[in-house]
């Protein structure tokens, strides 16, 4: 479970969600957003968590033993395997992120937030992403850290580093909203994400709030399918998922409060993109009682979720590796390791060197594997497993490792077998143009 929720909780809740609240129009992306968390994003966890804990093997082999037991298509297998490259796509812009991240560490040590302005904060985030160098180097750092610890194995002892420092991070992030409420815009940030504006809600913010729930809760990678291999027996699959998806979703939205009052207040941007948290919250630290040190604790643990959540990134695809071949585990982690790291200097190069490089739809690299990954490659996986667990397993199967009595059982089907992939077939109708 605490594996589980520090691949969850990561750069999708403090990173991306705040961003993403800003450019697709505030609180209809936030009210979209939890639906699709409630009524898609839990039933798939189950799903997931349920696949991997009945077949007890990384993504590609489970799903080919699953269809086995079930007289099933063999061809089911490579719905795991997608995952595992869609996990490693991710991993390729992610690392970037994260390099951010350890950057501002730095920045923090140093005391560069001290007294610091929207303007000036703003222009060290500018000059942060127009040198390629330190970009690489700071993603280097990360997938250094990442790989290390894929290389010798994902041990107990960072689970027991979840148990202390997911909620040292809640902590930190309660004291920082106390401090935007203090001296921050809090009532129009509340009203900006929280106002119930329905004519807000388009066609556009559902695709993008389906997209990152999946992202968010790391749906259809198969990250999930291998802890649940983990997952005892005598654990409840339902409340483990529940209490994870609530964890997950809670920390975004503090950070999208804290974020939105220091942005409304110092007349940022809403919709200011990827560089949102790295623009606002160096403000609070400049000139919060204590904020030198805050600031530090705050990216410190920013990156130690960023990190785990890496990790359960890369490791379905390592552990298909060390299962299948004589590669050791050593050589699988640094061979996948530098392939990753190849494509993440190419995201570093589209921030700066190649920006005037667009792949399609004018989106340049960075751009491109964000939508590939959470628009299309996260959600097809999510529904493919939907309808695995729905309707080609045995249902006594699926019934004895959910654990749920008739009408929970019920109501996890119906989510499951109709509302979920009703709701995913729909958004890529959309997305390829058949309905408008």
């Amino acid at each position: 479970m605490l594996a589980t929720a520090g691949s969850a909780i990561g750069l999708g809740n403090i990173w991306k969600l705040p961003y993403m609240i800003g450019v697709n129009g505030g609180s209809a992306f936030v009210l979209v957003f939890i639906a699709c968390i409630f009524f898609v994003g839990i039933p798939l966890m189950m799903t997931e968590v349920l696949l991997g804990r009945r077949a007890q093997k990384n993504p590609l082999d489970g799903m080919a033993a699953l269809a086995k037991e079930a007289n099933a298509n063999p061809v089911w297998r490579y719905v795991g395997g997608m995952g595992m490259i869609t996990g490693l796509l991710i991993l390729g812009f992610y690392s970037v992120i994260g390099g951010w991240v350890l950057s501002y560490i730095w920045f923090a040590l140093q005391d560069t937030f001290l007294n610091i302005d929207g303007a000036h904060a703003k222009a060290n985030f500018d000059a942060l992403l127009a040198s390629p160098v330190t970009l690489i180097f700071w993603h280097t750092a990360f997938m250094v850290l990442t790989m290390g610890v894929v290389a010798n194995g994902v041990n107990q002892g960072l689970e027991r580093a979840n148990n202390i420092l997911i909620p040292a991070l809640f902590v930190i992030l309660l004291i920082l909203l106390g401090y935007s409420m203090a001296v921050g815009d809090f009532a129009t940030s509340r009203h900006f994400m929280f106002s119930l504006d329905f004519s807000k809600i388009t066609p556009v913010a559902v695709l993008s709030a389906l997209g990152h729930a999946f992202f968010s809760l790391s749906l259809g990678m198969g990250a999930v399918m291998v802890y649940g291999s983990y997952l005892r027996r005598d654990v409840s699959i339902a409340r483990t998922t529940i209490y994870i998806a609530l964890a997950d979703t809670a920390l975004g939205l503090l950070v999208g409060l804290a974020i939105y009052s220091l942005v409304f207040a110092n007349h940022l941007e809403p919709a200011a993109g990827p560089g949102l948290i790295f623009q606002t919250l160096p403000i609070a630290f400049g000139h919060m009682p204590g904020g030198h040190v805050i600031g530090v604790l705050f990216f410190l643990l920013v990156a130690f979720a960023a990190w785990t959540s890496a990790i359960s990134l890369v490791e379905p695809a390592i552990a298909w590796i060390t299962e299948n071949t004589r590669i050791t585990r050593l050589q699988s982690a640094w061979m996948i390791g530098l392939t990753v790291w190849l494509l993440g200097v190419a995201v570093v190069l589209s921030f700066n060197d190649w920006s005037h490089i667009k792949i399609v739809f004018g989106l340049n690299i960075f751009e491109t594997l964000d939508k590939l990954t959470s628009t299309i490659l996260l959600p097809l996986g999510g529904i493919l497993m939907a309808l695995f667990a729905g309707y080609v397993m045995k249902k006594d199967h699926v019934q004895e490792e959910l654990g749920l009595h008739d009408t929970g059982f019920k109501g996890w089907r119906i989510t499951n077998n109709i509302v979920a992939p009703i709701a995913i077939l729909a958004v890529f109708l959309y997305l390829f143009g058949v309905i408008k």
